[in-house]
């Protein structure tokens, strides 16, 4: 009787065991074909401005997936991941992050990136700083990702002739020999471009000769770098055409620009020009600044924003270089310089009152300037870059100034923390 109990013991182990091994093997073949937990969110419903100048998307949808695109089309062709995290846009419009590529930034660490938040807060994924950057602070922070922060990029000192009483932090070169010095030291700190100066400042200093402006050029490109310039006059202008420049921070400032220089832009088309215009001169409402800086702050800036006819002249010779040249095709960035936050935007209606359209200065805020920048994952919303865009809540093509009705701003996929950059913007200047 024992042996036989024994036995149906020793049988019912046997089965439960293979009941066991049974079972893991179902789950583990289960495991194994069902899907992965879906991952990104879909933004769907919104106008989109891919920010390359084709029309844009209506009822559009993006996903985003791990800070990039990861795809983008019509919403009605959307294959929409099990589970994902969805956004619902309709009645916005989507812009990529804006870049902008002549700025002026403090040095100081938690200053810098303090700059960097602010101008995530307006939209401007991206900046470059033009020669003023002393120490290494600056091109440290362009290797870093900053929760809430615009991307950094540097030129880090510029290189000038001497300039006495004014700043001391460029290069200040007076011989070939010190123009290539100045270079060999940028190319070993990696610097992202080499800015130049040729201006005597209304006469006051002499400038960059062209034989020294030359051996700058000749030196960067030798060590695989760009070179941009400071200008003022059409002769200075073509001087550097002619020496090989890559990019202008300024347009031409003296006279109107002639046939000679238009076909010599028409014949360099990778020469980029970011205009940096100057202030218009006519009353400028800022009441959209009121819930991001203090009422006092607003208040001067207000009561500066007035007609002021004395200007005019200067913003109308170079209003119509840029239009002209934005008609012939030439590449147009934007640049601010200095370290206005929200001065993108201030920018961008300038160049539209200048001549160009809504759409062209949206390319030009985009992916030009991402091209400036040599930022190959920025500058567009398309699969595989970088998630930086801005919500809108009304159509920048109608009216360029609804680039300032910002609903929402991400970076690398993740949304920018307005509300506590507004507040402690707002508190710290008010202190």
């Amino acid at each position: 009787m024992r042996s036989l109990n024994a036995i149906l013991i020793r049988s019912l182990a046997i089965l439960l065991l293979v009941a066991t091994v049974a079972v893991s093997s179902w789950s583990a073949s289960a495991g194994a074909q069902a899907p992965a937990q879906a991952r990104g969110t879909v933004f769907s419903g919104a106008r989109l401005i891919v920010g390359d100048g084709r029309p844009a998307i209506e009822n559009a949808a993006f996903i985003v997936d791990g800070g990039r695109f990861a795809w983008v089309g019509v919403l009605g062709d959307a294959k929409v991941p099990p589970g994902a995290t969805r956004v619902d846009l309709t009645g916005k419009t989507v812009i990529p992050a804006l870049i902008d590529t002549h700025v002026h930034l403090r040095a100081d660490r938690a200053a810098l990136i303090e700059d960097l938040e602010r101008r995530a807060y307006y939209g401007v994924g991206a900046a470059m700083s033009l020669g003023q950057d002393v120490g290494d602070v600056p091109l440290q922070i362009r290797g870093e990702t900053l929760p809430n922060a615009a991307r950094f990029r540097s030129a880090g000192r510029g290189i000038t002739a001497p300039e006495p009483g004014r700043t001391e932090i460029p290069y200040w070169i007076t011989s070939e020999e010190q123009a290539r010095k100045a270079v060999q030291e940028l190319a070993a700190a990696k610097v992202d471009i080499v800015k130049i100066w040729v201006d005597d400042r209304d006469g006051k200093y002499a400038k960059l000769t062209p034989a020294l402006y030359g051996a700058v050029i000749d030196e960067a490109h030798r060590r695989g770098l760009r070179v941009t310039a400071h200008i003022f006059t059409l002769e200075d202008g073509k001087g550097l055409l002619r020496a090989g420049l890559d990019a202008f921070a300024h347009g031409v400032r003296d006279r109107d620009i002639d046939d000679e220089f238009a076909a010599m832009m028409k014949q360099r088309p990778n020469v980029i020009l970011v205009p940096n215009l100057p202030d218009r001169g006519v009353a400028t409402d800022l009441s959209w600044l009121r819930d991001s800086i203090p009422a006092g702050e607003l208040q001067k800036l207000q009561a500066a924003a007035t007609d002021r006819p004395a200007l005019q002249p200067a913003f109308a010779i170079q209003a119509r270089n840029l239009a002209r040249l934005a008609k012939q095709g030439v590449r147009i960035a934007l640049g601010t310089d200095g370290n206005t936050p929200w001065g993108a935007h201030l920018e961008m209606a300038d160049m539209v009152a200048a001549g160009m359209t809504p759409a062209q200065v949206l390319v030009a805020a985009t992916r030009n300037g991402a091209d400036l920048l040599l930022l190959k994952d920025a500058g567009t919303v398309e699969a595989g870059k970088s998630a930086d865009f801005v919500v809108l809540d009304a159509n920048p093509l109608d009216d360029i100034t609804n680039t300032r009705r910002i609903s929402a701003v991400y970076m690398r996929g993740a949304p920018v923390d307005r509300a506590t950059l507004r507040a402690r913007a707002v508190g710290q200047a008010a202190k």
